[in-house]
């Protein structure tokens, strides 16, 4: 957890609790005047050609690569990623700069349309202006890239207030950013508190917020941007459930549900949460997946044999203990894990719950950690049933040798924005991303999110 005084923060290692850096918070002037600045880029930005923007962004995914180590390496200190894994982060920024690029002049080119009583039409993605991103930690280079690099690409201004305990990686994109060519001030980082982050969505040169964080968040600041007449796109929290069904390959559904579990020390919002397994194989598959809990490393995330590193903030540990608490004493049983290690560093071991029912954490809320949910259901119905009693609806998942009826069940029945079959995975460039329901709305990548923050512009001549 982040150390306040009265004019910053320092940042603190995970792994071992030692203090990385200090931070001072812009006063209210330099924030402003750092709107205003974005603001200005902006103006010209807009009037650039689309391949040039398109060149820039290109680049900016080969500076990545470049300094992927680096910026692994910093992640890994201020959150506790992987190594590995911070690796595979930087690779899908580069990634999404490539598709962006040469994707991104289809998406917002002009469309052409005859008009019904004659004339002709022609609708134009314009770009609207500065828009302000709210972003969490858990994938410090991914979150800031996803939404920054398709609103660069659109015309748009950047700016970016990152959690504070990875403030280092939101100061290395821009650095990055600019080393690419991308113009001064187009692309500005906030170190600021929650206060001046309310004025910068009050600000009239800022015309669209867009979150990734909690539903609580979510709540917070679609409220104050929607008072302000501003649109939001709201990436939230989920409790993403995973469906086991009888006919699956239970070996690689426990395996690839393990993975799906602690990725990301277990911090990702899309990750598998609930694994709800019919009745007919949920035994074979409670003993395949809690040996494959039970085998995780714990460990310093910097070595290559761990599996697991320490959670990101100490306080992130303590709700996920009281959740597992709760659930317990309101009926879970734990089957491996629950125990915290000794010694340094926010640590919380690979842990498996089943009895897992309504009115529980475990059931009902996002447990952002290691913890797995093994729910059973009566056959494939109930499965579904459980999969969709939820408030969330960001992913999912469905382990089936049928494929055929899996996909229809992801088309028909999954109320979610995502849906994995036979597989765990997180984002791909050329796919949406993004929830219903308390999940939020709005949609990244793909195509989709180049035009969130457009003006599709209706321009019509009549016939006279």
């Amino acid at each position: 957890m982040e150390t306040k005084n009265e004019i910053g923060f320092t940042t603190i290692n995970p792994a071992n609790g030692n203090e990385i850096k200090h931070y001072e918070l812009m006063t209210q002037e330099e924030a402003d005047q750092t709107v205003e600045n974005c603001h200005k880029a902006f103006l010209e930005w807009r009037s650039r050609p689309i391949d040039e923007r398109g060149t820039i962004i290109e680049k900016i995914g080969k500076v990545l690569q470049e300094r992927k180590r680096e910026f692994s390496e910093l992640m890994t200190q201020e959150m506790g990623k992987l190594l590995k894994q911070g690796e595979q982060e930087i690779d899908l920024c580069s990634a999404i700069c490539k598709y962006t690029a040469a994707h991104g002049p289809k998406h917002l080119a002009d469309e052409k349309r005859e008009l019904p009583e004659g004339g002709k039409g022609t609708i134009t993605h314009a770009p609207i202006g500065v828009i302000y991103g709210i972003q969490p930690w858990n994938f410090p280079a991914y979150q800031a890239v996803r939404y920054s690099i398709s609103n660069l690409m659109a015309g748009n201004g950047v700016l970016l207030k990152h959690a504070e305990n990875v403030t280092g990686s939101a100061l290395l994109l821009q650095e990055i950013y600019e080393e690419a060519g991308l113009p001064k001030n187009l692309f500005s980082v906030l170190i600021i508190d929650h206060d001046q982050s309310d004025k910068v969505i009050e600000n009239e040169l800022v015309r669209g917020v867009t979150l990734t964080g909690s539903e609580e968040a979510g709540k917070i600041i679609a409220k104050k941007a929607g008072a302000a007449l501003k649109k939001t796109v709201l990436e939230l929290g989920s409790n993403d459930a995973y469906i086991v069904l009888g006919d699956a390959d239970i070996q690689m559904a426990a395996k690839t549900c393990a993975e799906g579990r602690i990725y990301n020390n277990g911090e990702t919002c899309v990750a598998a949460k609930r694994f709800i397994v019919v009745d007919s194989v949920y035994e074979e598959f409670k003993d395949a997946f809690v040996k494959r809990m039970k085998a995780v490393k714990l460990g310093n995330p910097t070595e290559e044999a761990t599996d697991l590193g320490p959670m990101a903030r100490e306080d992130l540990r303590e709700k996920l203990i009281d959740q597992v608490k709760e659930s317990v004493d309101k009926g879970a049983r734990i089957l491996t894990g629950g125990e915290v290690p000794d010694g340094k560093g926010y640590y919380y071991p690979s842990t498996v719950l089943d009895n897992v029912l309504p009115g529980q954490p475990a059931y009902d809320d996002e447990l952002f950690g290691p913890v797995a949910s093994l729910i059973r259901a009566k056959d494939d119905d109930d499965a579904m049933r459980i999969a969709n009693d939820s408030r969330f609806g960001l992913g999912g998942g469905i382990f089936s040798k049928d494929e055929d009826k899996a996909m229809k069940l992801a088309k028909e029945n999954f109320d979610t924005g995502m849906v994995f079959i036979n597989s765990f995975g997180l984002a791909q460039p050329n796919m949406p991303f993004g929830g219903v329901k308390n999940s939020g709305h709005g949609r990244e990548h793909g195509g989709f999110g180049i035009r969130e923050f457009t003006n599709a512009k209706a321009i019509m001549k009549l016939q006279s």
